[in-house]
């Protein structure tokens, strides 16, 4: 009886209810601010400077782990501001997991628009998208391969791809110079490689989401499951956009990214995201 007492506490902290609005609303805000930056500096009033990759907000200057990381490779030396902006996303990361890529990252808008005409489209074909699972380990092999690559090159690859980071580049590049920058292409593949599963791109090629799902391994916040409750209905399985079975417990895994779409759909309440 003892050790079940930890363990009812813990079910007691879960949090329940519809999680969608507010993700979408959080997305929907978080592109505005790079949609709108451009716009807000080129009349002169640059409170927010830069994009999802390193972006200061008055005097609170944010870097992503990854990038940061590609130029402590490049560059073979540490710069303290630099480290100092990394432990933003690191903190939230290791408390979240892969929040950013759920809640915050204007590509996930995108694919979210991409979801909602695909159902459209599926309503009146009477067709249904179907996405092929990949391997786990691809996510941890594009990261190595991704790291190598930026020391085999001495060059920071993933600053000149990063998903997040083209948005506002080329955003940037539209509003300053009326035209848009050839590397924004690699937008185009991530929503075509839609065709073959919700979140393609995301699920096994994006180094960034890895090195977040990474630094989360442990997070605080994550996915749990009332056995007792769970009829096995396979509601959540079908819902999951990283194609997951909470169902079965994978909720809890390192892959999660946290959007709560498996709890809005339970019809038996038997998810809910808990504090460890």
């Amino acid at each position: 009886m003892k050790n079940e007492a930890p363990q009812e506490k813990i079910v007691k902290k879960r949090f329940r209810g519809r999680f969608r609005p507010y993700r979408l609303t959080a997305l929907i805000a978080a592109t505005l601010i790079i949609v709108i930056n451009p716009f807000l500096c080129y009349y002169g009033l640059p409170f927010v400077q830069g994009w999802y990759q390193s972006i200061a907000i008055g005097n609170w200057w944010i870097v992503s782990p990854l990038e940061g990381l590609e130029s402590i490779l490049t560059g073979k030396e540490f710069y303290l501001p630099a480290l100092i902006a990394m432990l933003t996303p690191i903190i939230v990361a290791f408390l979240l997991g892969r929040f950013f890529c759920s809640w915050i990252c204007p590509v996930t808008l995108a694919l979210e628009a991409s979801d909602w005409i695909s159902a459209k489209i599926g309503r009146k074909s009477g067709k249904r998208r179907r996405g092929k699972r990949l391997p786990r380990a691809l996510l941890w092999l594009t990261l190595t391969a991704e790291l190598l690559l930026t020391m085999i090159f001495g060059a920071p690859v993933f600053v000149f791809l990063s998903p997040p980071g083209l948005v506002g580049r080329e955003i940037m590049m539209l509003v300053f110079f009326g035209t848009l920058a050839w590397e924004g292409l690699f937008l185009v593949v991530i929503l075509l490689l839609e065709i073959f599963g919700r979140r393609f791109f995301c699920r096994g090629f994006c180094p960034l989401g890895a090195l977040l799902a990474l630094v989360g391994i442990k997070r605080r916040l994550r996915l749990r499951l009332d056995a007792g409750a769970c009829t096995s209905c396979g509601r959540c399985a079908e819902t999951c956009p990283m194609g997951l079975k909470p169902d079965a417990g994978e909720g809890a895994s390192a892959y999660c990214w946290n959007c709560g779409d498996c709890v809005d759909i339970c019809p038996s309440q038997a998810l809910g995201l808990c504090w460890r």
